[in-house]
């Protein structure tokens, strides 16, 4: 490692000494502007449209995004060894109007006021989007296409808030381009494939769009060699060398393929941005990254690059995955609070024979971060039974920063999972993370991992309205009715689901991302038409642990003990629990068991609940050809999700919280420690979240303190992974110190919290979304 960044100690406890002085200027340069609206890929992109009405669509995309390559304004910011940014002003949101220009319009005087992820619009660049782009869009839209597709039994679903539709407003993410391909043959070796295509199939547009996205690319390049050379000219003598370094960087990789690790990290990123440029999309995720790239680590140490500069230029490409901060309508924000990006990078798990494939760059990886403290890149590491217990310690150190990086994800599960999906061996154990917490086949699959969210609570709370006056209702039939509302809904929610996959497909198709997607060059199809070699499309079922609970008290408080009626209950809930139902509320909240503390007979109701959901969703079919699959995750939408909802049985008052994460315990409700709650989620089927899940959990900061802390924290994870969990992730911060940034929230801008499946800055967070992680119970040891 880099002398004078990490500290070395034979017990793995490695700790920031002194910071690497480019990479700390980087991290202050990055945000010492106000994030900032920028209009410069809309202005683009539309312009380029406008110029390409007799194309088909894919072919006008492609001519788009080779417009912003080709007139893009590009820099290369000060002390940077890597180079390619979406934007001259770091940290921009960037619009894209041809997805859906309304809520743009709709917010157009609030973005910068929101609560949530606030954005600097500038009066002329309103006027530009009022006059300019909105006009065109308008009714041009794939929102338009949606819209117009939802037929009125799904809407009426969307009104009654039962199911949200995702990703109607932006292009698809959430996938993971092949990068050991590229960065094995580079970019002329596409242009070659394709151009070899067309000339066997000169009617295939696919293969026409590829060509010009990755010609495009190749000029993209070039145009920063030529910035790269004039900078030196005028730069001091050590950063003139560096801007020469670069400028030969870029021609080399505009024909060449990478072999060195520098070459290949700038490689790795420029394939992100032209990825950006494309879609302007979450969750364009760089998978297993210490697999693929410790080849050329290896490489560029034994021909002798020193470690110190090794250690900067990845530096450089972590800090760089922080410029990239998505802008979402002020609903959407809600749901995904604090700018998760979903750069989101796997270490660990196994090789191909199944072994452990924890190498020196997963340790490395681990220890930069030590120095790095951002929301991005959002770490992962794979647990399983054979990990190196030098490699789990140092994860446990990572995660004892307390920055919720890096979260956790269990072979043992996710694998047996995939095959269940007709995922091949290989394939299933090369899995990695995309987005939060979805899981996917890099280079392989285009999943729609977000497609939906299904409010599973919601739909006992119509049930258990719509049954109110049945006088001789019973526990048994009110289960029934909810399986018979949740098979009605999943039907809908796959119909919803379908219609914004074909918006995409007639609106935003990918082809240069899908030349990176394996089986589209051999079937000729972009990955909207199908051409992946796995199809998935995700719904995420929540609010499972108030369901559990909910349907706990009216078993036990309703039809066990007879202390009120069906009607009655109903009545307190409609009556918010206010009034005389006040001491009905503490009842049901303190004197009934809740899921999360080993009580089988509630584990046994959520595990019943979410297989029925998870087997009608399976049911269906995409028009991609692939299955449905179920997913248990919020995101931040367990706030949002909430205010959908009433007063339930389980004491939830109107529009409050679910409880966060998906399998997470309601908040304040695990009051028997770590190990029960992992005892509550193993009973669930967690073989059936093929889409992913979520479990938060909350430390002392105490818990980890020392040797000791640290090795009873790595027995705890491996505790987690032989109970089958597929997902956990931590929080390591004192109540103390998440008041105090609340309440001075200047003195803390740089306080990473556990949000969801991502970290975001504490003081970015809208302070529902502060409360509920403040609110989450700290465990101990």
């Amino acid at each position: 490692m880099a002398s004078g960044v990490i500290k070395k100690e034979e017990n793995i406890i490695n700790v920031v000494s002194t910071g690497n002085d480019r990479i700390q200027r980087m991290k202050d340069n990055l945000f010492k502007e106000e994030r900032q609206i920028s209009l410069e890929r809309a202005l683009l992109y539309t312009e380029s449209y406008k110029e390409t009405t007799e194309l088909p669509v894919i072919l006008r995309r492609a001519k788009a995004v080779e417009h912003i390559m080709n007139h893009v304004e590009i820099s290369i910011r000060e002390g940077e060894l890597l180079v390619g940014n979406r934007t001259i002003r770091p940290r921009s949101g960037i619009l894209s109007p041809e997805m859906d220009p309304y809520w743009i319009m709709k917010e157009i005087d609030t973005i910068d006021s929101r609560p949530q992820d606030q954005f600097v619009f500038t009066e002329d660049d309103k006027k530009i989007y009022c006059e300019e782009l909105f006009p065109f869009w308008e009714s041009n839209s794939m929102k338009d296409f949606i819209t117009g597709q939802i037929t009125e039994d799904i809407s009426d679903a969307l009104k009654d808030e039962v199911f949200k539709l995702n990703q109607t407003d932006k292009g698809q993410g959430h996938i993971i381009m092949d990068f050991p391909s590229i960065l094995e043959h580079g970019i002329q070796y596409y242009i070659d494939v394709l151009e070899e295509k067309i000339n066997a199939q000169p009617e295939n547009d696919f293969f026409k769009a590829g060509r010009i996205v990755f010609s495009a690319m190749k000029n993209h390049f070039l145009r920063y060699s030529e910035l790269a050379q004039q900078m030196a000219a005028d730069a001091q003598e050590e950063r003139a060398v560096e801007l020469q370094t670069i400028s030969d960087l870029c021609i080399k990789l505009s024909t060449d393929k990478p072999e060195s690790f520098y070459e290949a990290l700038q490689l790795l990123w420029m394939v992100s941005i032209v990825g950006q440029y494309e879609s302007n999309a979450s969750s364009l995720s760089l998978g297993r990254m210490d697999q693929y790239m410790y080849p050329f680590y290896k490489r560029s140490l034994e021909e002798g690059i020193s470690e110190t500069f090794l250690y900067e230029v990845l530096g450089d490409f972590y800090v760089k995955t922080n410029d990239v901060v998505l802008l979402r309508s002020e609903s959407s924000a809600k749901c995904f609070a604090g700018f998760p990006t979903g750069y989101t990078v796997v270490l660990g798990g196994l090789d191909e024979y199944g072994h452990a494939s924890v190498n020196p760059l997963s340790y490395i990886m681990l220890d930069i971060y030590h120095e790095i403290l951002l929301p991005q890149p959002n770490l992962s590491v794979r647990m399983n039974e054979l990990i190196p217990r030098k490699f789990l310690l140092k994860t446990c150190e990572t995660i004892r920063l307390g920055t919720g990086i890096p979260q956790l994800f269990n072979d043992e599960v996710c694998i047996p999972g995939f095959l269940s999906k007709g995922v091949s061996l290989d394939d299933a154990r090369d899995y990695a993370t995309v987005g939060c917490v979805e899981i996917s086949i890099p280079g392989k699959t285009y999943g729609l991992h977000d497609i939906a969210l299904f409010n599973l609570l919601r739909i006992m709370e119509l049930s258990m309205y719509k049954l109110k006056d049945k006088a001789d209702i019973t526990y048994e039939q009110l289960m029934k009715d909810i399986e018979e509302s949740i098979s009605y809904y999943v039907e809908l929610v796959a119909k919803g689901s379908d219609i914004v996959d074909l918006g995409h497909r007639h609106y935003a198709p990918t082809p240069f991302l899908s030349v990176l997607i394996s089986d589209c060059l051999t079937n000729g199809k972009d990955v909207t038409e199908g051409g992946a070699r796995y199809n998935f499309s995700g719904v995420q079922g929540i609010g499972e642990a108030n369901l559990s609970d909910s349907m706990y008290v009216i078993k036990k408080m309703v039809f066990e003990n007879e202390e009120m009626t069906f009607s009655e209950l109903v009545d307190a809930m409609a009556a918010n629990y206010e009034g005389e139902y006040t001491a009905l509320q503490k009842h049901v909240i303190q004197d009934f068991d809740k899921y999360g503390n080993d009580n089988d007979e509630i584990d046994e109701i959520a595990a019943k609940i979410f297989r029925y959901y998870a087997k009608e969703l399976e049911k269906y079919t995409n028009i991609r050809g692939g299955q449905f699959i179920p997913g248990a995750y919020t995101v931040s939408a367990h706030i949002p999700l909430g205010e959908a909802v009433g007063a339930t049985p389980d004491g939830r008052k109107a529009q409050e919280q679910l409880a966060d994460g998906g399998l997470s315990p309601m908040v304040g409700r695990d009051r028997l420690g770590p190990t029960a709650v992992l005892k509550s989620v193993s009973k669930l089927d967690n073989y059936l979240t093929v889409n992913g899940s979520l479990l938060n959990l909350k430390f002392q900061p105490n818990t980890l303190k020392g040797k000791q802390g640290l090795n009873k924290f790595a027995d705890f994870l491996m505790a987690y992974t032989k109970l089958k969990i597929q997902h956990v992730q931590f929080n390591v911060q004192s109540k103390e110190t998440l008041l105090a940034a609340q309440k001075h929230p200047e003195k803390y801008a740089g306080l990473l919290v556990r949000v969801a499946g991502y970290s975001a800055f504490f003081v970015d967070l809208n302070k529902k979304i502060q409360d509920d992680i403040i609110a989450r119970v700290e465990h101990e040891l």
